[in-house]
């Protein structure tokens, strides 16, 4: 299998997560257990999908599923704002900022596949 351990868009993703698990906990009762929940769970789908397009060579059906999800992320963030569940605004621009640099690096890896020629298989 190969490495994912060190790549910047899975340690950028990682980061986002353990930031979503730490400020999530903080969320009131109600967005705890619907907000704070659904964006664990992307987050970690999130991982599981920059493992899965760094272990096959298709990595393209991946990477747009990885694209739309962190979109679902960034709606949801939106979303926890504006129901005022982030105790701090420097919890959402972090979060945001994080998401942010997922995205860039995902659009960068995605170009950079589907720039590569095709080798006979």
């Amino acid at each position: 299998m190969a490495h994912y351990e060190h790549l910047p868009i899975f340690k950028k993703m990682l980061d986002l997560s353990v930031h979503i698990e730490n400020i999530a906990s903080h969320f009131s009762r109600n967005h705890r257990y619907t907000l704070g929940s659904e964006l664990r769970s992307m987050c970690h789908e999130a991982l599981s999908l920059i493992v899965e397009a760094n272990s096959t060579r298709e990595r393209v059906p991946q990477l747009i599923k990885l694209r739309l999800l962190l979109e679902r992320i960034k709606i949801h963030l939106i979303i926890a704002r504006e129901v005022k569940a982030f105790n701090q605004k420097r919890s959402f621009l972090t979060a945001t900022e994080l998401v942010v640099n997922v995205s860039r690096q995902n659009e960068g890896w995605l170009k950079s596949v589907q720039s590569r020629p095709s080798k006979g298989r």
